[in-house]
C-alpha cells in the first residue's frame, strides 16, 4: 500500500463515530462549471504503543470529489508533521513524495466525479501512551478550490491489535496483492466478465488478532461469482452482501488477511460508475491459539489484552468502473461456495510506482486503491512487504496471510 487508500461511504457505526469526533474540511463552492469540489475527512485516531517504523500504521483519511460531473485532476496531499510530539510518534515519509523540512507533498492522481479515495499517512510509536500532538493535512487539485487545512489530533493507545480495511475498486486487470493499486493498465470492467475483488484487512497494531469477522456489500448492479466457504450471503435492497467469520485465524502485526472473492457487473447495468461497495472487519476477541485449533472463549483479562485499538478505520468503500461500450459477456454458471487456491510460497508485490527517496522522518510509502494516475508507491506497512512470504492457512476456507520483511527505518 502507500499510506493513501480509497473509499466513499461509511457504514452507520463509522458515520456515528465521525459525527461525534471527526473533522471534515470542504472546499468552497466551485466558481466554474469545470471545477471539482473536494472534502477531506480523517478516519484514524490512534496508534498502538509499540508499533515500529517497519510496520507503521497508515493513518486513514478520505478525500471525496463531491462534483458528480467533473473529475478532480492532479490531486495532491500535503502533510505537516511539525505539530507532532516526536517523543511519542513519528511519520514515515513515503517514497516519491516531495519533502521540505517537516512537510511533504504526495501525488494521489485524478479522482473521478462523485467518487472518493482513502489514503494513509504512516505513523509509528516512539515512546509511551498519551496525546501525541496534531497532524496537519491539506488536499488540493488542479481544478478545485483549495480546502482549509485539517488539524487532526493523534494519540498513542495501549498495546493491542489494530485492524484496518482496504479494498481496491472493481476494474479490469486488477492484481490481487493486498489492495495495492500498483497496476499500470487499469480499465473499466466489461459487463458479465468475472474479475477478482482485491481486498485486505491489515493488523496495524502491536499485538496479534485472533479471530476475524468481516462483511462485504457490493455496489448495486454487481454480484458475487465466487465466495469463501462458510459465509452467509443475502441480497438487501438490490445489493449483494456477504458475512463471514474465521474464529481460528491468527493475524500478527504487519500481516494482512484476505480470502478469494470474484464478482461481475450485471448485464443490464447502464451506469459507468457503480458506487458504495463496502468492506468492514473486526476481531472476534477470542483466546490465543493456532489457526488449526479450536479457539476458546476469552476471559475478561484476555479480552482486555485483545482490545481493538482504533475501530473507526475498520471500514472502507469501493466503486465499480464499467465499460459500457462492450456488449455483455456471457459467463458460465458458477459453483456455489467455490474458492480459488492461492499459490503457497508466492511473494507479495509492494505497492505503487513512485520514484525517488522519501527522506525526512524515514522512508516508506502510502496506501491507495482505485483509479490512480501517477500514484506513489506502497501504503504504510505494504511498502515494506518486499520479500515477505505468503502463508497459506486452511480452516473453514482458504486464507492468505502476508508478513512484511524486517526492514529497518532510516530515521
Amino acid at each position: 500500500m502507500t499510506s493513501f487508500h480509497r473509499s466513499a461511504l461509511a457504514r452507520a457505526g463509522v458515520v456515528a463515530l465521525l459525527a461525534a469526533g471527526g473533522l471534515t474540511a470542504v472546499a468552497a463552492p466551485a466558481q466554474a462549471a469545470d471545477q471539482a469540489r473536494l472534502a477531506l475527512t480523517p478516519l484514524s485516531y490512534q496508534v498502538a504503543e509499540g508499533v515500529k517504523a517497519a510496520k507503521a500504521k497508515p493513518f486513514k483519511f478520505r478525500v471525496e470529489n463531491l462534483t458528480e460531473s467533473v473529475d478532480a485532476t492532479a490531486v495532491t496531499v500535503t502533510v505537516d508533521t511539525s505539530g507532532l510530539d516526536r517523543s511519542l510518534v513519528r511519520v514515515v515519509v513515503p517514497d516519491g513524495c516531495d519533502k521540505k523540512g517537516k512537510t511533504f507533498t504526495c501525488l494521489l492522481g485524478d479522482l473521478p466525479g462523485g467518487t472518493a479515495e482513502d489514503f494513509g499517512i504512516p505513523v509509528f510509536s516512539t515512546g509511551g501512551r498519551g496525546d501525541a500532538g496534531t497532524l496537519e493535512v491539506k488536499i488540493k487539485a488542479a481544478n478545485a478550490e483549495p480546502l482549509k487545512k485539517v488539524f487532526h489530533d493523534i494519540s498513542v493507545a495501549a498495546k493491542g491489535y489494530d485492524l484496518t480495511a482496504w479494498a481496491q475498486d472493481i476494474q479490469a486487470n486488477v492484481v490481487v496483492n493486498g489492495a495495492v493499486a500498483d497496476e499500470p493498465d487499469l480499465k473499466p470492467v466489461r459487463r458479465g466478465v468475472p474479475v477478482p475483488l482485491d481486498w485486505a484487512v491489515y493488523n496495524d497494531g502491536s499485538r496479534k488478532a485472533t479471530g476475524i469477522t468481516y462483511g462485504l456489500t457490493l455496489p448495486a448492479g454487481v454480484s458475487f461469482v465466487q465466495t469463501p466457504e462458510g459465509c452467509d450471503a443475502q441480497e438487501f435492497e438490490g445489493r449483494h452482501q456477504l458475512f463471514c467469520d474465521d474464529p481460528g485465524v491468527v493475524v500478527k502485526p504487519g500481516e494482512f488477511y484476505t480470502a478469494d472473492v470474484r464478482v461481475k457487473v450485471d448485464d443490464d447495468v447502464t451506469e459507468p460508475v457503480l458506487k458504495y461497495g463496502d468492506l468492514f472487519a473486526y476481531g472476534l476477541e477470542r483466546a490465543e491459539g493456532l489457526a488449526e485449533e479450536e479457539p476458546e472463549v476469552a476471559t475478561q483479562a484476555q479480552r482486555r489484552t485483545f482490545t481493538e485499538v482504533d475501530e473507526v478505520d475498520n471500514q472502507t468503500t469501493f466503486e465499480a468502473f464499467v465499460d459500457l461500450s462492450a456488449e455483455p459477456t456471457p459467463t458460465p454458471t458458477p459453483t456455489p461456495g467455490g474458492t480459488a487456491t492461492p499459490s503457497p510460497g508466492a511473494t507479495s508485490t509492494p505497492g505503487g510506482g513512485g520514484g525517488g527517496g522519501g527522506g525526512g522522518d524515514g522512508d516508506g510509502g502510502l496506501p491507495v486503491t482505485g483509479v490512480q494516475a501517477g500514484l506513489i508507491g506502497g501504503i504504510g506497512a505494504l511498502v515494506l512487504l518486499a520479500g515477505g512470504a505468503l502463508l497459506l492457512l486452511s480452516r473453514r476456507r482458504r486464507v492468505v496471510l502476508v508478513t512484511p520483511g524486517d526492514e529497518k527505518p532510516t530515521d
